[in-house]
């Protein structure tokens, strides 16, 4: 999932196109989502070194820092069985570091600037990179090539240095969720042109249904609207220049976005700032919205009962000439931090970690599959939401990695989440806002 990361750091340089950005051609190396720090300390371990796993260091015990909090649901199963497996397959000891998502992600300075755990969750592309060049992670070239991950994954974890930094675990698509059940009932169809959307929007609030579940507490959530109507209006080569600050944010392109954008907050769900996205996906799954853009760990916020019940499509597109064949795909992984205290058990680990046995111990475990990045990994528990993600990935002609994610950690976190959020609560004031984060812009781009 996509969610802020430090407000306190301040990290600059150049990425290459091949981490901002994966195309189709690329992304599709094989099978292609998902996936304060206890004081923000390290978990320790006295455990012996034993075994070993051939390639980038020999098996050790490791503190493994993970982004999901313990019992939390199947994030952290999927983690935690990864952990276990690693440890009865070489003997050695993984202490697991488990902390809720958003504060592993809003302390993550602090801690790779203190007393890190030896292997992290983190991301792919320019938070990835950032970090790289700051000298928060390590070089990993030499777990490099890991079987089942294709050169398109390997692109994705490579920094402007030229090496690789990240090992991916999984990836997924953001789309537009509803339940089969619910749109059979109502004979509602999936919307393919900005008419149909409109069409179905009015329809679901004659009969008292609102169009869309909406989260906004949760500050990197309103991201996703964002992006996809950005790369729906100006394309994504417009989109991936604004983040990169090539594109203004003053710009009329982008007020253009925000005036879109409100024309549809009426049919989202009000209050939204006070709303959690696994609270809008309860509003989802018991008919109260009739959809929700969100990634594919919409089911992790889904009662049990209703996740075989869900289906999705990708927004429809708002501008013929634009088309609707770009989405965000972000990727999931880990990293070794800079100051692990045996970076060659942690690289023996990170190694493991991208394997296809180290995905199936996750999603055998787990009451719901992540799709492994690893090609080699078994889909016999994905369901048919997870072998459409595949599709429609593969199908995507452009992929961004999300908004938090494409650009400066700072300009993320500290100006465009707060602006997102103002935004929602007086949508008249577009023009103040956009010339505010792009004051804000060009301080921290330069």
């Amino acid at each position: 999932m996509a969610f802020p990361a430090p407000r306190s750091s301040r990290l600059t340089g150049s990425v290459p196109a091949s981490v901002a950005a994966l195309n189709r051609r690329t992304l599709l190396g094989g099978a292609l989502g998902v996936g304060a720090l206890a004081g923000l300390g390290a978990c320790g371990s006295d455990s012996p070194s034993t075994g070993g796993t051939g390639g980038g260091g020999a098996a050790g015990p490791v503190k493994f820092g993970m982004n999901e909090a313990k019992g939390s649901g199947p994030a952290y199963e999927r983690l935690a069985a990864m952990a276990d497996a690693y440890t009865k397959k070489t003997g050695a000891q993984v202490s697991q570091n488990a902390v809720d998502h958003n504060t592993f992600q809003e302390s993550i300075t602090t801690y790779l600037q203190g007393t890190p755990d030896d292997v992290f969750t983190w991301f792919a592309g320019y938070r990835m990179a950032q970090f790289a060049e700051g000298g928060q992670i390590a070089d990993i070239s030499d777990v490099w090539p890991i079987d089942g991950l294709g050169d398109a994954f390997k692109k994705a974890s490579t920094a402007a240095d030229g090496k690789q930094y990240f090992v991916p675990v999984s990836y997924y698509p953001w789309a537009v969720f509803h339940r089969k059940s619910v749109f059979e009932k109502n004979g509602w169809t999936q919307p393919k042109t900005l008419d149909e959307l409109n069409a179905l929007m009015e329809d679901m609030q004659g009969k008292k249904v609102t169009p869309f579940a909406f989260a906004a507490k949760d500050a990197w959530a309103p991201m996703g609207t964002f992006d996809i109507l950005n790369m729906r209006i100006n394309g994504y080569d417009f989109h991936m220049a604004l983040t990169k600050g090539e594109k203004t944010w003053d710009s009329p392109e982008v007020k253009k976005v925000f005036e879109t954008w409100k024309t549809l907050l009426p049919y989202h769900q009000e209050n939204s700032l006070g709303r959690t996205w696994q609270e809008a996906a309860t509003s989802m799954a018991n008919g109260e919205c009739g959809m929700y853009l969100l990634g594919t760990f919409v089911v992790d916020g889904v009662p049990t009962e209703a996740q075989e019940d869900l289906d999705f499509f990708t927004f429809p597109e708002l501008d013929a000439s634009i088309g609707s064949d770009a989405l965000d795909a972000p990727i999931d992984g880990f990293c070794v931090s800079s100051n692990a205290q045996d970076e060659d058990a942690a690289k023996a680990f990170i190694k493991w970690l991208g394997t296809a046995e180290a995905a199936d111990a996750a999603n055998n475990a787990a009451s719901a599959p992540m799709i492994a990045a690893n090609s080699g990994a078994s889909t016999a528990k994905y369901g048919e939401l997870q072998k459409k993600s595949v599709e429609v990935v593969q199908n995507a002609k452009s992929i961004a990695q999300f908004l938090d994610r494409d650009t400066n950690a700072d300009l993320a976190n500290t100006v465009i989440t707060a602006s997102l959020q103002e935004f929602i609560k007086a949508p008249n004031d577009i023009d103040k806002i956009t010339a505010s984060i792009q004051q804000q812009a060009q301080s921290i781009l330069g």
